[in-house]
């Protein structure tokens, strides 16, 4: 094994391997952050997943990890160098959101910022979102555009698409994520990575709270799915994840829907359904049963919108200069702040009846299988120069399996599946109960054993 190989093979190794190569002193966290520092300035120009690089501030915090290894310290993450999504306050840092509206630097982490830390991770920079967290594209004015290392001409997704970008690429193995209505499980498909929305409240918000209207959760991506159910267990509560990746999910009851939700006029195009029904294929080769059959979605779509919209108005009245957002992000601004507040409150008054239409659907079945989307990844500036409701459509149109989910506040997972002739990604996503990401996690884990995707990298990223 050349040297360089070595190397890629510890950048693209997952947290957990990279914490057990820290704890048994085959590298120290100074070694592991350094290469990725220098991964970040190779590739980083090309792909601008990251907002700002705290490198000074990174080694420092290295140094100190491998103190405490030396001292019998064992946590996690201790000393594995992980980025943020610039949704997330970094103490001493701006909260930037894709925009130049931002005030004053953060005086405190944010509780998932703080959680990393107490697992002895290594803060090494912020990643870049779409402007206030918009859209599923990663492109804003004021910091340029975000590409996939997979293909330069796609975007990685969004609003996390920096964190997928940065991870997919190896410049760090995990990064921090959220999604108001796909901005996890979008960016990982377009990756080729493991991204699992987690239930509504497993992973705690603070300092803000309830965003977007409760739509918005917090989580994480990584390449392989047991190192994305670590990252879980580190900033969320609940029952531990970790452990269901090492447990087979039993024989299961699976529903396959290609059903697009009501009020999107789109259907997955070939590659989309063929991904979907390989994995139906490997799920009954697997042992489990599955069955055609649609959840009732209902008008789910036009409450998820209400909130959606009016929590983009609620984000920019909390900027001290709303005057400099982009002309498209202030047309999605007025939308929202053309919707009363007392439509808002019937929107998640609606939820419950929602959760009990689509859930329906999980009394004769564990998990629901559908595409991730109905096409390949929009390319780098599709729908620049739209309007917020030419660009919101077609984005829609793209993406529209994912916001039921997060109006409802049910767990949901991108899952790899294989790749196109051309070596891009597909993927494909799985649905789960109320509070059962472990069985999306156990399935998952064993989609991953019997179809391994961690041992593909993008060709931008090995050169």
């Amino acid at each position: 094994m050349s040297a360089t190989t070595a190397t890629q093979d510890v950048a693209f190794a997952g947290p957990a391997r990279q914490a057990e190569m820290i704890a048994s002193a085959e590298l120290s966290s100074r070694e592991l952050t350094e290469l990725c520092l220098e991964r970040i300035a190779r590739l980083d120009p090309q792909l601008n997943a990251f907002r700002v690089v705290l490198a000074e501030r990174a080694l420092a915090e290295a140094d100190q990890a491998d103190g405490r290894v030396r001292s019998g310290d064992r946590r996690p993450l201790l000393g594995v160098p992980v980025a943020v999504k610039d949704d997330s306050d970094v103490s001493g840092e701006v909260t930037a959101r894709g925009t130049n509206a931002f005030g004053a630097p953060a005086a405190a982490d944010a509780e998932t910022v703080r959680r990393l830390r107490s697992a002895g991770a290594v803060v090494i920079g912020k990643t870049n979102v779409p402007e206030l967290e918009i859209t599923p594209f990663t492109e804003s004015p004021t910091y340029g555009v975000t590409r996939n290392p997979w293909d330069l001409q796609r975007t990685p997704g969004g609003s996390s698409g920096g964190s997928a970008a940065a991870v997919a690429a190896g410049m760090v193995a995990a990064a921090t994520a959220s999604d108001g209505g796909g901005s996890i499980r979008i960016p990982a498909g377009y990756c080729a990575l493991f991204g699992l929305k987690p239930q509504r409240e497993r992973v705690p918000a603070e300092p803000q709270h309830a965003p977007w209207y409760g739509l918005s959760v917090y989580g994480a991506l990584t390449r392989g799915v047991a190192d994305g159910a670590l990252m879980l267990d580190v900033l969320g509560d609940g029952e531990p994840l970790a452990r269901a990746a090492e447990q087979p999910p039993g024989r299961l009851r699976v529903a396959l829907s290609l059903k697009v939700p009501p009020g999107v006029l789109a259907s997955p195009d070939d590659e989309q359904r063929q991904a979907v029904q390989e994995a139906a294929e490997l799920l009954r080769g697997l042992g489990h049963e599955v069955i055609e059959r649609d959840p009732d979605y209902g008008t789910s779509g036009v409450a998820f919108s209400a909130r959606y919209f009016r929590g983009m108005h609620a984000a920019a009245s909390t900027l001290p200069h709303p005057e400099r957002l982009a002309r498209r992000t202030r047309g999605f601004v007025r939308i929202g702040g053309l919707i009363p507040p007392a439509l808002l409150q019937k929107a998640i008054e609606s939820e419950a009846g929602h959760a009990r239409a689509i859930n329906r659907i999980f009394e004769d079945v564990d998990v629901v299988l559908t595409p991730m989307y109905t096409r390949r990844a929009l390319r780098v500036g599709e729908l620049e120069g739209r309007s917020a409701l030419r660009t919101f459509d077609g984005y829609s149109r793209a993406v529209p399996y994912t916001a039921a989910w997060n109006h409802i506040g049910q767990p949901a997972a991108s899952v790899p599946m294989g790749f196109a002739p051309d070596g891009f990604p597909r993927a494909v996503q799985l649905l789960g109960r109320r509070d059962d990401e472990a069985t999306l996690v156990s399935l998952s884990a064993q989609i991953e054993a019997e179809r391994p995707w961690t041992d593909r990298r993008p060709a931008f990223a090995t050169g």
